[in-house]
């Protein structure tokens, strides 16, 4: 897995933030719906500009008004779907309104340039063809993509799909939330998130042998990007669902900011400063045994330790 290779073979829908969606493609009914609402809606504010664009220019020439014409509709019928799927990354109002969204290949939100590429080949294979293109297109294609998607490099996929479908990453052990709150994740490839994301969700799936290769060798790989060995004792899937606990909290946090919210995500608890992990791993994928750094537990063989302190402590009486 060393540079990505093999990180494309493990690849699930995930998302730029390497949060798996767990969701389906969407396929010709559901887009086709969204599309109609955008449509009606579009429509609605062509004529609506048409109409004030008429009275406005009653008194230019036929040349004047049908430039204006062709502008009104490029920029409403064109621009309009481009500037709403760039500002809302990929959710238009009949997308929200079906529960899809557009999404890059990888997983990732959609910027401008996906947009521009999608709007300018929607103009031609949905409007300049009444959707009979799009239609054959995204029927021939195995994910549902129209000519727009397969140019742009996107894909259209279900945001909301029945409880239990998507698969959900198990959480990071409680001993390391908050161990890795300083680490660099900046190095870290998105290709590299996705294989993290989607061996996690699938680990319990995979062979006891194949899972711990796997996990060594991606742990390894993030190690290398963080420029931080993974910590001694630490599981390497433990490790991997950390970091990536670790990642969705920063993420979280930043969206709170962004969003003006000024209630910052809760941090995650911090691991005890003198904790020492010893041993491997159980079955559990846990280390075998926590050293907390605590006082030594009183002795039966202690002076003035005839066992009474043991005894009202346990329940249990050590031999003479």
């Amino acid at each position: 897995m060393k540079g990505g290779e093999g990180w494309v073979a493990m690849n699930e829908l995930v998302t730029g933030d390497a949060v798996v969606l767990g969701l389906r493609p969407a396929r010709l009914p559901s887009r086709a719906l969204a599309i109609a609402i955008d449509l009606a809606v579009l429509m609605t504010v062509f004529v609506v500009l048409s109409l004030g664009l008429a009275v406005v220019s009653v008194t230019l020439d036929e040349a004047a008004t049908a430039a204006i014409t062709v502008a009104t509709f490029l920029l409403v019928l064109v621009g309009g779907p481009v500037a709403v799927e760039t500002l809302s990354h990929g959710r238009s109002l009949g997308k929200l309104a079906c529960g899809l969204r557009v999404v890059r290949d990888d997983g990732g939100p959609i910027r401008f340039r996906h947009a521009l590429v999608r709007g300018a080949m929607g103009a031609v294979e949905i409007l300049g063809t009444f959707g009979v293109v799009g239609s054959i297109a995204s029927l021939v294609s195995a994910r549902g993509r129209r000519l727009g998607d397969v140019f742009a490099g996107t894909l259209v996929v279900r945001e909301r799909v029945p409880a239990g479908r998507a698969a959900a990453a198990p959480p990071p052990p409680p001993w390391l939330l908050g161990r890795f709150a300083q680490l660099d994740l900046s190095g870290v490839p998105d290709g590299l998130w996705l294989a993290i994301r989607q061996y996690l969700t699938r680990m319990n799936q995979l062979d006891t042998v194949v899972r711990g290769a796997m996990a060594e060798r991606l742990s390894t790989d993030l190690a290398a990007r963080t420029g931080v060995p993974v910590p001694q004792g630490v599981p390497s899937a433990a490790y991997l669902a950390a970091v990536v606990h670790e990642r969705q909290v920063r993420d979280v946090r930043r969206v709170a900011a962004a969003a003006g919210h000024g209630s910052p995500a809760p941090a995650p608890r911090p691991v005890p400063a003198r904790q020492e992990f010893v041993g491997e791993r159980t079955v559990n994928d846990r280390p075998a045994e926590v050293r907390q750094g605590a006082p030594d537990r009183p002795s039966a063989t202690a002076p003035g330790g005839d066992g009474a302190e043991v005894r009202a402590a346990t329940g249990f009486a050590p031999p003479a």
